[in-house]
């Protein structure tokens, strides 16, 4: 018999949920016998102590390794070629983006849960970010944050609340690789391939083929065809009838019966998920012009997907392949050296500032849990 739990099509509030996919999705934890015949859950506060240091000290360590690196005096002396109105016009694009990437995944929480409220979403996007940017791998790590704040603050549970951090990513995907694939006309149009060589190109084929991916997942999702759980019983048949295998697999049915059942809250997602990165070009548009590099409109988004594709490299921040790519792209439309680190050194305050807040943001909510 297929243990894979059955997930009804209509949305229904989280205390009604399938009992198997709380069981498979939720630990139960040790109770004892109360007073009146009952069972009590018993209390662990020395636990919680521990988990609450341990994410503080991580949190702390993050922190050090990440100022630790950074070229700090090169940052301030980059941020004083800038005047005051400039960076406040900055500052006030970044709050725009993260307005619109927390609007994106608000979208499809609320869809499920209407009480959820979108401006403490923020500080989550923002601790989401931190624990994303400062880990090895790229961009991501932080998104149990997500999960995990729902369920504490909502009581939305685990399977809910990955489905919702599912389609929030794929939305996310599908804006990047949009902008991907606007980017890759913009490398083979400047130029900067030439003399590549052929694997290059291949790579720019892959590159390609990737960013069609987000359309087909959700197609697939749409059609009840669910990739991923089956992947996983096709490459690893030993995880089919195992709880981690049924909570994948619900949530995928969650995520499905999204795009099938809130079109309206699927078209928002995606809309402001392409706004957020469109914003985020111009913010890089606005910075090279600040910094007096003058580029015409490809040769800006050219060395903006550069610098999006050194975030691929699996070191925190992109560290190192950042600086790279932003020497050789703009190096290549005739920027010194010089100029082209001052565009990186800008870029890396900003990361580290908004990184550091998220940080914080995240050492608070440890301690307040």
């Amino acid at each position: 018999m297929n243990n894979v739990p059955s997930v009804p099509e209509p949305l229904r509030p989280v205390a009604s949920e399938p009992p198997l996919v709380e069981r498979a999705s939720i630990p139960v934890a040790p109770s004892v016998p109360g007073a009146a015949g009952g069972r009590q859950y018993a209390a662990r506060p020395f636990g919680k102590w521990i988990e609450r240091a341990g994410a503080i000290i991580v949190l702390s360590i993050l922190l050090f390794f990440a100022l630790r690196n950074a070229p700090l005096r090169d940052i301030l002396a980059s941020l004083s070629r800038l005047q005051l109105w400039q960076i406040i016009v900055l500052l006030g694009l970044d709050l725009i983006i993260y307005g619109l990437i927390t609007a994106r995944w608000w979208f499809v929480v609320h869809a499920q849960q209407r009480r959820i409220a979108y401006l403490p979403l923020i500080g989550v996007r923002l601790s989401v970010f931190a624990i994303s940017y400062f880990t090895l791998g790229p961009q991501v790590g932080g998104e149990p944050l997500q999960v995990l704040y729902l369920k504490r603050k909502y009581g939305l549970s685990y399977t809910r609340g990955t489905a919702s951090v599912v389609m929030d990513k794929l939305f996310e995907v599908l804006a990047n690789f949009i902008l991907l694939a606007c980017g890759l006309v913009a490398l083979l149009h400047s130029g900067i391939l030439v003399g590549a060589g052929s694997v290059a190109y291949l790579s720019l084929v892959a590159l390609g083929i990737l960013a069609a991916w987000p359309f087909v997942h959700i197609a697939l999702l749409y059609q009840r065809i669910y990739l991923v759980s089956s992947l996983i019983r096709a490459l690893v048949p030993k995880l089919s009838h195992t709880r981690t295998m049924r909570f994948v697999r619900a949530s995928e049915h969650l995520a499905g019966q999204f795009c099938r059942q809130q079109p309206r809250a699927m078209l928002a997602g995606a809309s402001v998920s392409l706004l957020a990165a469109a914003a985020t070009v111009m913010e890089y548009a606005l910075i090279t012009s600040f910094l007096h590099v003058g580029l015409p409109f490809w040769q800006t988004l050219t060395a903006w997907t550069a610098g999006w594709l050194s975030f691929l490299v699996p070191l925190p921040g992109g560290l190192g392949a950042l600086e790279a790519s932003q020497v050789y792209s703009l190096g290549f439309f005739g920027v010194s050296a010089a100029s082209a680190i001052g565009v990186t050194l800008v870029l890396r305050g900003r990361d580290l500032m908004i990184g550091g807040l998220g940080l914080l943001l995240a050492g608070h909510s440890a301690r307040s849990v």
